[in-house]
């Protein structure tokens, strides 16, 4: 009979990286660091319920 101690030491490891890689994520809030700078990617604001004027794509003929 084989020893079950390579497949126990497998089946820890395996448990022991997936918890690590679980825990990877950091939880915090979603407001800007202080001293950052604000980015709003060249978008201008608009006024509400003002219509966005269309740009015309390549995709237009299969969305119509």
């Amino acid at each position: 009979m084989r020893s079950r101690l390579p497949l126990c030491a497998a089946v820890a490891l395996t448990v022991l990286a997936m918890l690590s890689i679980a825990g990877c994520g950091v939880r915090g809030s979603l407001e800007t660091p202080p001293g950052a700078r604000d980015q709003t990617g060249g978008a201008t604001p608009g006024k509400p319920g003002e219509a966005v004027p269309h740009k015309p794509s390549v995709l237009d003929p299969l969305i119509r």
